[in-house]
């Protein structure tokens, strides 16, 4: 029945071990509801990894059935993976998230590779809220439960008892599953998980006064080549070389042995949880005899009962933060979308932590939530955060769509350049047309923040020759059909912005364009070359901007709501254009997305845009036609249409888009959009006579980490002709 001889001392004190063993480790909470069954009382709990995370939450107070319900509830993927809900990520990470393949650290020339999938904040984060009640505890043994748990220090490859500190802190160190999770770092010490050095605890637990001990081994068994599919599964393997050897020996210094059937599972089967769960309840019956004469013999102590905290927010009365050298308040709070005092729903909170974990600037950020004793969830957040000493990083891109060709990036950004809170970032683009992107950028979070860009864009286009009929500049009649366009931008911008309402953005600034395009398909220049020139002016102007952004997905939303407004204020021109006079450009766009089915969802959204003022310059009318192009100007895709196919200096737009996603990522897409576009078509009442173009669209787009890659076929029915439209990459 037992491994060794038990004392027999009145009123022994029993020992719990629980293993580590990444998923198998909620076969732990099967064992607890058993051990509660028959009445054992547990005195000491030390486990490693996953029974850490079980065995604190135990030592805690909450009871084997509140444990089965919190994780038989939790969304695993999104926990592993710290996935940042978009909504949640300031108008600077949306940009930055949608537009690099790959994200790498490039200090001194050399490149560097993360230390892990995931950094594990949404697993401190849950730790952080399931312990509030004992954030005070210090000293592990003053638990309902004396506990500790097992790390690895990363730089000697020792063993290290976790017992004092803050108490999710040390859990998420021993779970620091090496390549899944990043390295922990508590003090000056550097912790990955402690199934490393010792996955089963038997010995320290004996050592801390047990009499008798009860282990629970969820460890992996040695698995064949055909189980070995992934590389945290070899990683598993090499590491349970040592861990079996060992167990050998733990498995006789434990008195009671629980070893639950789970050779069907792996380290990351938490889908299969619940029969996880079961497995270890159904090992655990098989002692029932021994487990109910260990509680025969223990007096009877009730543990004190643990609410479960069913609050979904909390009012947080003010932040406290420490660690910080190169940022500033503002900047974190700014990332943390956070103003005080202010009820938060956790969801909220989370999605800030996370927020500020995805800026890259952070190694460690740590935090306490703080009850007010004189009021009921009211609380305090005290931060402790660390610094990342990395300044820079090396991005990369790859894109195609039917106006700008093919492209790959390749973008170098610095931070902490010139000052705190600085971002400097250059993007080379090479491939069928060379451009770049430079922008400088203080991020003063909630505060007034200031940019610098500056942007050269070039594309070439064959157009129908009614795009530049009504030129200035022609002379000459136009005897060909189409002819080949150069499109030249080279754009620099100083501008203000600041974030209010926790979302909104407003931006104010001035704009400096030089505007060029020609055609080599006829005349000829000054200089006696084979082509002639349309446009070749430099503009400035003013402008402001306001976006709304909570869409879910910037490509493919279910949920969410989006503005953006922008008006343009032309006072001065120099170059061709020598009949200008001061004018405006002000345009709008709105869509809202809203799911129908658990695969099915619609886009409806409306644009449009007008110019007033100085008609005679052309040049920066309304483009409208095409598909997957970034925004550059007023070229506005439309469906149906080649780009650059229709041209005025108003047009109202209104598109219908039916998201099917048949697979995860996995979009079936059918689409329609109708469009007024004309010049003055406000003053002469003709946007609302009737609809002059409009387009249907089926297509089929796959979500990779390159962005997505799309294809559309569209027909326009009034016209009776169809377009195919490819996309490939995020855009850029």
């Amino acid at each position: 029945m037992f491994a060794q001889e038990i004392p027999e001392a009145d009123d022994p004190k029993v020992g719990l071990v629980l293993s580590g063993g990444g998923a198998k480790g909620l076969a732990h909470i099967g064992v607890l509801k058993e051990l509660e069954a028959a009445g054992v009382r547990v005195d000491y709990i030390g486990g490693t990894s996953m029974g850490a995370i079980v065995g604190s939450l135990y030592a805690a107070g909450y009871n084997a059935q509140q444990l089965d319900s919190i994780f038989t509830s939790l969304d695993f993927d999104t926990l592993i993976q710290d996935d940042i809900p978009r909504s949640a990520k300031t108008f600077y990470e949306k940009d930055d998230s949608e537009t690099y393949a790959v994200t790498l650290p490039f200090d001194n020339f050399k490149l560097g590779f993360p230390s892990g999938i995931s950094k594990g904040q949404n697993v401190y984060n849950l730790l952080s809220r399931l312990l509030v009640h004992v954030y005070d505890v210090d000293d592990f043994s003053e638990l309902q439960i004396p506990f500790f748990c097992v790390a690895t220090n990363v730089e000697t490859g020792q063993e290290v008892i976790l017992d004092k500190g803050y108490l999710p802190r040390a859990v998420t160190a021993s779970g620091a599953l090496p390549t899944l999770f990043s390295p922990v770092r508590i003090n000056d010490t550097i912790f990955v998980d402690g199934g490393v050095v010792n996955n089963y605890p038997v010995e320290e637990v004996r050592a801390r006064g047990a009499d008798i001990i009860i282990g629970v081994d969820v460890q992996d068994s040695l698995r064949d080549r055909k189980s070995l599919r992934s590389a945290i599964d070899v990683l598993v393997q090499i590491n349970n070389y040592r861990t079996i050897n060992d167990m050998k020996e733990k498995r006789n210094k434990t008195d009671v042995y629980i070893n639950p059937k789970i050779d069907d599972f792996t380290v990351v089967s938490f889908d299969e949880g619940r029969k996880i769960i079961s497995s270890g309840t159904e090992a655990a019956q098989q002692k029932k005899a021994a487990l109910e004469a260990i509680a025969a013999r223990q007096l009877k102590k009730e543990r004190d009962t643990v609410i479960f905290n069913t609050n979904t927010s909390i009012y947080i009365t003010d932040v406290g933060i420490e660690g910080l050298q190169s940022y500033t308040r503002s900047y974190v709070l700014g990332k943390l979308k956070l103003q005080t005092p202010a009820n938060v729903s956790y969801r909220k909170f989370n999605e800030g932590v996370n927020n500020l974990s995805a800026t890259g600037n952070f190694d460690q950020i740590n935090y306490r939530l703080v009850p007010d004793p004189k009021e009921p969830n009211h609380y305090s957040v005290q931060f402790d955060l660390v610094e990342n000493e990395s300044k820079t990083l090396l991005r990369l891109g790859v894109h195609y769509d039917d106006l700008f060709r093919s492209a790959g990036l390749v973008n170098i950004t610095r931070k902490r350049l010139f000052t705190n809170n600085d971002v400097t970032s250059l993007d080379l683009i090479i491939g069928d047309n060379l451009r770049y992107n430079f922008e400088y950028y203080i991020d003063k979070g909630f505060y007034w923040s200031i940019g610098l860009t500056s942007a050269f864009n070039s594309f070439e286009k064959e157009v129908a020759n009614d795009f530049i009929l009504n030129e200035s500049s022609l002379t000459t009649p136009i005897e060909v059909n189409e002819l080949n366009l150069r499109y030249d931008d080279f754009t620099n911008t100083a501008f203000v912005q600041t974030l209010f309402r926790r979302s909104f953005l407003l931006s104010l600034g001035v704009e400096h364009k030089w505007l060029r395009y020609l055609s080599e398909t006829i005349g000829t220049d000054e200089d006696d070359l084979p082509r002639t020139i349309f446009e070749n002016t430099n503009y400035l102007s003013t402008f402001g901007k306001l976006t709304y952004d909570t869409f879910d997905n910037k490509f493919y939303p279910r949920e969410g709501f989006y503005f953006h407004g922008d008006f343009h204020w032309y006072l001065w021109a120099d170059g061709m254009n020598t009949a200008f006079e001061p004018f405006s450009i002000a345009k709008a766009k709105a869509a809202w997305a809203q799911p129908i089915a658990s695969k099915l969802s619609f886009v409806l959204s409306t644009e449009g845009g007008f110019k007033w003022g100085d008609r005679r310059t052309q040049s920066l009318d309304f483009f409208v036609g095409g598909y997957g192009f970034k925004p550059l100007n007023n070229i506005i895709p439309f469906s149906g249409y080649e780009a650059l196919s229709l041209r005025g200096d108003t047009y109202l737009l209104s598109r219908l888009v039916f998201d099917y996603e048949i697979f995860r990522k996995n979009h079936l897409l059918l689409s329609g959009n109708i469009a007024n576009v004309g010049d003055a078509l406000f003053e002469r009442g003709q946007w609302i006579d009737r609809i002059n173009y409009s387009g249907v669209a089926v297509g089929y787009a796959l979500e990779t980490f390159l962005g997505p890659i799309a294809i559309q076929y569209a027909y326009v029915p009034e016209e009776n002709t169809d377009e195919f439209y490819v996309n490939v990459g995020f855009r850029f």
